[in-house]
This record gives structure tokens, C-alpha cells and sequence, in this order.
């Protein structure tokens, strides 16, 4: 912007200069005659007069005004020609005065040489503005462009964008800095991404494992329960019930701990891989210690496409919801299609109201029943499960059972 105003400036004093040099030269009226060229044409005049040709045709030809002594109002054209400032010969016949020859070679002169000279001012001036803008276009290309180049990339810089190179230019004076500047924006870059993995990183190993603890958090709750009410010794009561108190406490931290950090990772790597399908029945057996499962049939046998870690996670997701909030005994059956295993939970509890059950794969929602009863959650297990399904190419359906109850199914592909 800068560069324009002074060129505008520029503009505007050259355009002035020029006016202001051109009136002058105009309004000059010094100048010179060359006497000899009228000195040859007053003698070839007076020779032709004296051999008798015609005044009126000489004058044309001369461009010159020709009075004779003879003539009425010799004096006042004699008077006029050299108030005029005319250049004025004598005409003479037998060495006598018989007329005068008049040029008007001053204002011919004047006018000519004015003319020459504002054409070479137009010329001085038209050269001088180009030499003007060509230095301004050399200093904006060569200076002020590659360093407006540098402030635009140091500001983007600062605010964090580094996806976006500086274009190198090794024929102006900040090439080096060019690219030194854009090898710092990729060591920038660079840096950022190692960090930001790091931190997932670290994110992602936390949420694991304080999803993770849950699992034998809840066992040891189950077992001090268990020892509640077959232990009656007031000393081992007492002692189960701190054991039991710890437990819930140790829950608690998990579910805060793990609700901050899926808050800042959103959500937790998954990475399917070929799996044998009886993996499933090993992660049944481990419910035992949640309550009693009934399977109906055997798992299908073949391969399937899961991450064994988060497929385990659902699981325990599903059956814990189950045991915590219905009570009752957990059936699990097998169905299979040419590209698909279903595994599906049920239990004879009383169910999800139909109004919540769109919500129950909503991150922290927890229902009605599930506030109102106190029990502790976080309202995060199933909004997992169902990320994790889909990671893995599955699925992940919840609908209340016929007759009663509450039934998850999950879709597992396969291979």
C-alpha cells in the first residue's frame, strides 16, 4: 500500500514539473537568427526583382513581404515590419534604396525551436517517470515484497498454522531468509505432531487402563458382598465393609479420571485385526464373577475381524449394565449370516424406557432408572461399545426384549 502512495506521488510531481517547464519554454522568446541563410535569400530576391519577376510570387516563395520605396504606405509597412520584429533588408537598385525585404524569421524560428524543445522536455520527463517507477517496481519486487511475504508468514506462524509453505526465492535478497524461515516452520511442525502424538498417546494408555480397572474393581466389590453375607464376625464385617469402601472410592476416581481424559482424546484407538471367533466364549467364562450367564448354544466357529482388547471391553460393557441394573440372570445366544456373527445379551429385567432408548449411545447419558437408583456410572459404557463396533466394521443394537427384558446385540464381522 505504501509503495502505491508514493507512486501515485510520484505521478503527481512529474505531471506538475512537466506542466510548469512546458509554459515556461512556451512563454520564452529568446532565440537566434541565422543571418547568412537571409542574407543569401534577400540577394537571390534582389536579383530576380532586378531580372523582373513578380512580387507576389517571390513573396510565396520566400515567405517573405516585399515593399517598394514607389509603393503608397512605404513607411507605415516599413514601421509595421520592424515593430513586428521582423528581420528587414534594404532592396537597392543602382546602390539606391528602392524597398525593403522583411523575413518573419524570428516567430518562425521561436516557433520551431519551442516545439523542439517540449518535445524533448515530453521525452526527458517520459524517461525520467519510467526510470521512477522501474526503481520503485525493483525496490517493491526485490525488497518490500519478499519481506511483506515474511511478516504474512511469521503472523500465520504465531497462530499456529504450519501447513502452509513459504515459497523460496533465491534471486531476491531474503532467499537465505526464505528458507531458513520455512525450514523452521517444518521443525515446527514436526515438533507439534510428535507432541501431539506423545500426548494422545498418553491420553489413550490412561483411558485404557482406567477403563480397564473397572472390571476387577467390580469383582472385588462382588466379592465383598459375597463375604457380607456369608461372613457374620463383626471384625470381618468390618473389614469387608472398609475393603468395599475403598473400592467404591477407587471407582469413583477411575470414572472422573476417565471421564476428563475422553473428553480431551474423544475417542480411543482402535485397531481390528483376524481373530478366531472363540475368543468370545473366553470373554464369557470371565463373567462369572459379574453373575450367572446362560448360553444357549456354542459360538460359531470361525474368523473374525475385532480388536480382541475392545471387543473384551464391550462385552464387559453389556454384561455389566446387565447385572447392575436388571439383576437377573444374562442369556447369550449365537446367530450367524454369511457375513456376520450376532451375539445377543438378554436379561428378564424391566427394560429401557422407549424414549431413552435412541439416547443410550449418547456420551454421559445415564437414565431416569439409573439416576433415580443411584447407582454409581458414567453414563460413558455404551457410547463406547458403539464406537468400538463401528471401528471394527460392526454394529451395536439395543431394544427391549418381548415379553420383558432388555436385549444388546452386537455384529461382529467377519472375515
Amino acid at each position: 500500500m505504501k509503495i502505491r502512495i508514493i507512486a501515485v506521488l510520484y505521478t503527481i510531481v512529474i505531471l506538475i514539473s512537466g506542466v510548469l517547464l512546458w509554459n515556461k519554454i512556451d512563454s520564452e522568446k529568446t532565440y537566434s537568427i541565422d543571418m547568412l541563410d537571409l542574407n543569401t535569400k534577400r540577394d537571390e530576391i534582389e536579383d530576380k526583382l532586378l531580372a523582373g519577376s513578380d512580387i507576389a510570387s517571390l513573396e510565396n516563395e520566400y515567405n517573405c513581404r516585399i515593399v517598394l520605396v514607389s509603393d503608397d504606405g512605404y513607411e507605415s509597412l516599413n514601421n509595421y515590419f520592424i515593430k513586428e520584429g521582423m528581420s528587414v533588408f534594404d532592396y537597392r537598385e543602382d546602390g539606391v534604396i528602392a524597398g525593403k525585404i522583411a523575413f518573419n524569421a524570428r516567430a518562425e524560428e521561436y516557433t520551431a525551436r519551442t516545439r523542439s524543445a517540449q518535445i524533448q522536455l515530453l521525452w526527458v520527463l517520459i524517461t525520467v517517470y519510467a526510470a521512477g517507477i522501474l526503481l520503485m517496481f525493483i525496490i517493491w519486487y526485490f525488497y518490500i515484497r519478499p519481506f511483506n511475504k515474511l511478516s504474512a508468514f511469521a503472523a500465520s506462524v504465531s497462530r499456529g498454522n504450519l501447513d502452509v509453505p513459504l515459497n523460496m526465492d533465491r534471486h531476491n535478497y531474503f532467499g537465505a531468509f526464505t528458507e531458513s524461515f520455512d525450514r523452521m516452520r517444518e521443525e515446527l511442525k514436526l515438533s507439534n505432531e510428535r507432541e501431539a502424538a506423545a500426548n494422545r498417546s498418553k491420553q489413550e494408555l490412561v483411558a485404557e487402563l482406567s477403563h480397564d480397572i473397572k472390571t476387577p474393581v467390580a469383582t472385588i466389590k462382588a466379592t465383598c458382598e459375597v463375604m457380607e453375607m456369608k461372613y457374620k464376625d463383626p471384625d470381618v464385617q468390618d473389614k469387608v465393609s472398609v475393603i468395599k469402601s475403598k473400592a467404591t472410592s477407587v471407582e469413583q476416581l477411575i470414572d472422573n479420571m476417565f471421564r476428563a481424559t475422553l473428553d480431551d482424546l474423544d475417542e480411543l484407538k482402535v485397531t481390528p485385526r483376524e481373530e478366531s471367533s472363540l475368543i468370545i466364549e473366553d470373554m464369557l467364562n470371565d463373567l462369572r464373577f459379574y453373575g450367572t450367564v446362560e448360553q444357549k448354544g456354542n459360538v460359531p466357529e470361525c474368523l473374525i475381524i475385532a480388536d480382541k482388547l475392545r471387543l473384551e471391553q464391550v462385552v464387559d460393557n453389556i454384561a455389566g449394565n446387565s447385572f447392575k441394573y436388571a439383576g437377573t440372570a444374562l442369556e447369550v445366544e449365537y446367530k450367524a449370516d454369511i457375513d456376520n456373527i450376532r451375539v445377543l445379551f438378554s436379561d428378564r429385567g424391566p427394560g429401557v424406557p422407549g424414549e431413552e432408548l435412541a439416547m443410550l449411545t449418547t456420551k454421559f447419558f445415564r437414565g431416569a432408572d439409573a439416576s433415580e437408583s443411584g447407582k454409581d456410572g458414567s453414563g460413558l459404557g455404551l457410547y463406547l461399545a458403539s464406537r468400538f463396533m463401528e471401528k471394527m466394521g460392526g454394529d451395536l443394537e439395543l431394544r427391549n426384549r418381548e415379553g420383558g427384558g432388555f436385549t444388546a446385540e452386537i455384529i461382529i464381522k467377519k472375515v
